[in-house]
């Protein structure tokens, strides 16, 4: 026996409340997604002006420690 296709026809219809939850979620879900990405591509950017500049930057010897001499009481 064949099967028959999935067409959605008997799917039950959302109540008011789920429709409202259900557009709440995708519309949270967008912004997120827009957010992540402009957070990328600063970071991106970011990163690429800070290797660029790398470069050009002389070397920093690192400090050296200084020891603190302790009293004698």
């Amino acid at each position: 026996m064949k099967s028959l296709p999935d067409t959605n026809l008997f799917k039950p219809a959302q109540s008011r409340t789920e429709a409202k939850t259900d557009a709440t979620s995708r519309v949270a879900r967008q912004i997120l997604d827009l957010e992540a990405k402009a957070r990328a591509a600063k970071t991106e950017r970011l990163r690429a002006a800070r290797l660029a500049q790398e470069p050009e930057a002389p070397a920093v010897a690192p400090k050296k420690s200084v020891k603190k001499r302790q009293k004698n009481a």
